[in-house]
């Protein structure tokens, strides 16, 4: 019969514990109706046999305490459901649906449907018009809003360029009939333009398109300058606020995870006036409309690192009618809410760190229009907080007066908020509150309206410890923190040192399924947040550009040494573990400390920031995590591409002696696989163990498939070559 594989005996345990997590779901979504009283969540869980994740919503009726009075019987499978938006008086519901036309999925079409509460009133062929490309869904772009009269609705597509052909080629004979503009161009098929790179791959130009549900016309609007998005309507009606980005169309950036590039808020009335909002060299997003009309979004200085703290801005609601009259400036219009925070500043009920969120709530004022209410990183936990607007007093709202973990808002409505709460040992869970009257707001009581899902017992029980670091220096930055998470059972466990990709987000006390999973294997994590994490003030992001490869490494090796001294972790089986930017570190730890630490798992790591500075979508985070402003203009300076060398973890390759594996995205456009490639090669000539995986993803590598492999494999890789 030959031979027949067998799974190492280990293996079965850790599948094991992987499919068990796999059937815990995760909150990723959730309103309410306009009185507060009905709540519609949006769930995903991991769906092995169809090897991607189906997405579901669940209903609760709340009574007047905001206890649940009923709920869905069964989810309801939403999975083709791209964008969805419910009209302002709660009569339809707009969807954009993707159907694909092949087996492959190759082909697709988007659809445009507008349900009541008991038909389908429209449903319309986008792809069939022809008056646009592919309708934008993702979360930078991705839209769809009502008008207040509910007759129509708006979003975000690509813009239909025009046909081309070959200089040459043979056809029939031209129909003098056909309008010039829409004849082929030719030799114009292969000219290069860039799109918005890291999983906007494809994603070019844009345009606005509102429809006219009566008589279901479509106007494409072309004349926004740059790539609009994140649109909705004015509380009039008449016209359209958004973001756009400023678009080269050779150069250009990648903007995922990149909150640094250069934007304006700007109105669009429907009969083609185009006017900015936002002053010059600043990055926006999140604009947000109050029920009064006031014009709110996050804004910080254009370029720079790729994240940091932002300013909550407001535009009256009067300033933007006259401002749509006037070709006055808006500097003097704009006032600031909550501004960057450098360090930390006290409120009424605690420390606040800064704005570092993505987004704010779709729905986020008090009934009055008076009060806003948000989520944010801070330093170990995201946090919510309500501000109010004409004073800027801020007080934090979160719900851990039970326990410590991670509170996040996702809707209010009749002053009352939607929020999801997490732990590392316990998954989401949905819960609501009635917001207290003004000055009352700490006496907030938090109702839970979902109970979690049941998690094992080792990650239920595990121990779970905030770090508070400081490091031995002089330098204007010197804490940091880390979270320690491992099993409680008496015994001395394997220890994961993992800092986190970014270099500026963080780690929170948030569910993980990647913690969890290593929890129950029988491995302790150690999640380092080193200076330069987000949440912990504007100064600390800036503390590291110029220092990376070096205060980043040192407060890694800090950590790991702290948690050896308070936590029961065997020395000799020290893991390293980290994707991106955590790659980048411990490829760092690994051949700066080679006695120290027992094996290495990296997912597309950052090697060299020397020849990623040619390859990667955000070249510009080399230049400024090496310590200089980015540009492209003028010589090449070979002092700074000497300094790019000497910070990459390359240089250290040479004295690498653990076992290593890299896991590898082949569409990552943010940190090329030829970093890794070039990385396993020298490892390799040194007569160092190491394995590649190279998986058809992107930088990410989040496809279900490919989760499930990387993280199995990485298993296996530390189990198997841990020291005895």
């Amino acid at each position: 019969m030959g031979d027949i594989w067998r799974m190492n005996s280990h293996m079965e345990a850790v599948v094991r514990a992987y499919k068990t997590l796999t059937k815990i779901p995760s909150i990723v979504g959730g309103r309410l109706n306009c009185k507060g009283n009905r709540i519609t969540s949006r769930w995903s869980i991991r769906n092995l046999d169809k090897g991607k994740n189906t997405q579901y919503l669940i209903d609760y009726i709340l009574d007047e305490n905001l206890g649940v009075l009923a709920q869905s019987q069964f989810g309801v499978d939403i999975s083709h459901e791209l964008l969805t938006a419910i009209s302002p008086k709660e009569n339809f519901k707009a969807v954009i649906r993707e159907e694909k036309e092949d087996k492959d999925g190759a082909k697709k079409k988007f659809f445009l449907e507008v349900w009541s509460s008991t038909s389908l009133k429209h449903s319309i062929d986008l792809t069939a018009l022809d008056i646009h490309g592919d309708v934008y869904t993702d979360s930078e772009f991705g839209s769809l809003d009502w008008s207040p009269d509910e007759s129509k609705v708006v979003y975000v597509a690509e813009k239909k360029i025009k046909k081309s052909e070959p200089f040459i080629k043979r056809k029939p004979a031209e129909d003098k009939n056909v309008d010039p503009d829409k004849r082929p161009v030719p030799g114009q098929e292969h000219i290069h333009r860039d799109d918005w790179g890291e999983q906007l791959t494809g994603k070019i130009e844009t345009v606005v398109v509102v429809c006219k549900l009566a008589d279901e016309t479509f106007t494409v609007y072309d004349m926004v300058p740059g790539c609009p998005g994140q649109v909705r309507f004015s509380p009039s009606g008449d016209s359209i606020i958004g973001i756009t980005w400023e678009a080269k169309m050779l150069g250009r950036l990648g903007l995922i995870y990149c909150t640094n590039r250069p934007s304006f808020v700007f109105c669009l009335t429907l009969s083609g006036t185009f006017i900015t909002l936002s002053s010059g060299n600043k990055a926006v997003r999140s604009p947000r409309i109050a029920p009064n009309g006031d014009l709110f979004w996050l804004q910080r200085e254009a370029h720079g690192p790729h994240h940091a703290c932002h300013q909550l801005v407001r535009l009256a609601s009067e300033d933007l009618k006259n401002l749509l009259g006037s070709e006055d400036g808006v500097d003097h219009k704009v006032s600031v809410v909550i501004d960057i925070v450098k360090t930390e500043q006290e409120i009424s009920n605690g420390v606040f760190y800064g704005i570092y969120c993505q987004s704010l709530p779709a729905k986020c004022f008090s009934a009055d229009s008076k009060r806003l209410v948000f989520s944010t990183q801070q330093q170990t936990e995201i946090r919510s907080y309500v501000v109010d607007i004409e004073s800027g007093r801020i007080v934090d709202i979160s719900n851990n007066k039970k326990s410590s973990g991670s509170t996040t808002v996702l809707s209010v409505q009749a002053d009352v908020i939607l929020a999801t709460f997490s732990s590392m040992t316990t998954p989401g869970q949905l819960f609501v509150a009635r917001l207290p009257s003004v000055d009352n707001e700490s006496t907030i009581e938090w109702v839970r309206v979902s109970s979690p899902s049941e998690v094992p017992s080792s990650v239920a029980n595990a121990k779970l410890q905030y770090m508070a670091l400081k490091q031995d220096t002089q330098d204007s930055v010197s804490s940091f923190t880390a979270i320690y998470f491992g099993p409680d059972e008496g015994k001395v466990y394997p220890l994961v040192v993992w800092p986190h990709g970014g270099p500026h987000s963080a780690f929170s006390n948030s569910y993980s399924l990647e913690a969890a999973f290593f929890n129950m294997i029988g491995f302790a994590c150690l999640m380092i947040n080193y200076r330069g994490s987000s949440g912990t003030g504007d100064s600390s992001i800036f503390y590291l550009p110029s220092r990376v490869g070096t205060a980043d490494v040192d407060d890694c090796r800090l950590a790991t040494q702290k948690a050896l001294d308070q936590f029961p972790i065997d020395d000799k089986r020290l893991l390293l573990y980290g994707g991106s930017h955590g790659g980048f570190l411990v490829c760092h730890l690994s051949g700066v400390y080679p006695e120290m630490y027992s094996v290495t798992v990296a997912r597309n790591p950052v090697i060299d920031l020397a020849s990623m500075s040619n390859t990667s979508d955000i070249a510009d985070w080399c230049a400024v995590e090496a310590g200089w402003p980015y540009t492209e203009e003028g010589p090449l300076d070979e002092d700074q591409l000497l300094t790019l060398r000497r910070v990459s973890p390359i240089t250290h390759v040479q004295n690498v002696l653990i076992p290593t594996a890299l896991m590898l995205g082949s569409k990552d456009k943010r940190v090329p696989h030829y970093q890794g490639l070039e990385y396993a090669r020298r490892l390799k000539a040194n007569g160092v163990k190491v394995a590649v995986y190279m998986y058809e993803d992107n930088h990410a590598l989040s496809s279900l498939p490919v989760e499930m492999d990387n993280l199995l494999n990485a298993a296996d890789w530390l189990i198997t070559h841990i020291k005895p």
